[in-house]
């Protein structure tokens, strides 16, 4: 799946914009359901790096596990559509944070699909849970929703 653009929309929740290609197509000629857990984690991947961190390292030496996902289907999505995903980051604890995603067709507004996954603070040395970083924990304040 190619890279997500991120937009750039000051006071807004985190937002990136994607078109749907073939090979994102099912047999049922719409997104396959598979596709909304990459476009979640691109989605993730861009938020992430306008904290300045990464899956692997969000400070400390410490990266992100997945320890859930969600996906609730609302319409069908075509190729060539365009979509937007927003994600927002909430329940921010001492070791995991959910973020929620909502993807929603440019076109017409049409609300596609919302999910959300929490993620858990992992050190992949140790290959043990472990603590959010401050530092990570205030990036997620600053980004106006943790």
């Amino acid at each position: 799946m190619p890279a997500i653009k991120p937009q750039e929309q000051a006071g807004a929740p985190f937002r990136v914009r994607y078109t749907v290609r073939i090979g994102d197509i099912s047999y049922g000629g719409h997104l396959g359901n598979d596709k909304y857990l990459l476009l979640f984690h691109d989605a993730r991947l861009a938020y992430l790096a306008g904290l300045g961190a990464s899956e692997k390292d969000i400070g400390g030496g410490t990266g992100l596990i997945m320890s859930e996902a969600h996906v609730r289907f609302q319409a069908e999505v075509f190729l060539g559509d365009e979509l937007e995903v927003s994600v927002l980051p909430r329940d921010v604890q001492a070791s995991r944070f959910t973020l929620d995603y909502q993807v929603t067709r440019v076109g017409d507004g049409t609300a596609a699909a919302e999910g959300y996954t929490t993620l858990v603070a992992f050190d992949y040395g140790k290959r043990r849970v472990t603590r959010l970083p401050e530092a990570f924990q205030a990036a997620l304040a600053a980004s106006g929703q943790g």
